[in-house]
C-alpha cells in the first residue's frame, strides 16, 4: 500500500523521539535544585520544570507545519491507536482535517502516548523509520 506522507521520515523519527522524551517527564519534584546534579541524585533530568520551554517549542513547531502535515500526524495517531485503518489513509487524513474542536498541537500533545501511537501508526502504514 503506497501512502502519501508529506513529512520526511527522518523528521518523523526526530519528532517521535522528542515527543517521547517530553512526555516521559514527571511533575517537578525538586523545586530547589542544588548546584551539582549529583547532589540531587539527577532528579532534575526528567522533571517538567518551570521555565523549560521544550513543550512550548514543540507546540510552536507543530503549529508551523502545513495543514496537510498536521492532519497527517492526527491521522497517524488515530491509526496507531487502532481507531482507524491504514487502508483508509486518505479518508482518515481528510477526517483529521475536518476536526476543529482543539488546535492540532494541543490535541496531539495532550495525548499521553502520542509518540507511541505515531510509531505504531507508521509501522502499520509501512513507513520506514529509524528510531534506534
Amino acid at each position: 500500500m503506497a501512502v502519501t506522507f508529506s513529512l520526511p521520515s527522518d523528521y518523523l523519527d526526530r519528532l517521535i523521539v522528542r515527543t517521547r522524551a517530553l512526555q516521559a517527564r514527571e511533575a517537578e519534584v525538586d523545586p530547589l535544585p542544588a548546584s551539582n546534579p549529583s547532589d540531587d541524585n539527577m532528579r532534575d533530568a526528567l522533571q517538567d520544570t518551570r521555565g523549560d520551554l521544550s513543550r512550548e517549542e514543540l507546540r510552536e513547531e507543530l503549529q508551523g507545519l502545513t495543514e496537510r502535515a498536521k492532519a497527517e500526524l492526527v491521522a497517524l495517531m488515530w491509526i496507531g491507536r487502532g481507531d482507524e485503518e491504514p487502508n483508509d489513509w486518505e479518508a482518515v487524513v481528510e477526517m483529521a482535517r475536518g476536526r476543529a474542536d482543539t488546535p492540532t498541537p494541543e490535541y496531539l500533545l495532550n495525548e499521553p502516548l502520542v509518540g507511541e501511537h505515531w510509531s505504531e501508526g507508521a509501522e502499520r502504514l509501512g513507513l520506514d523509520l529509524d528510531l534506534g
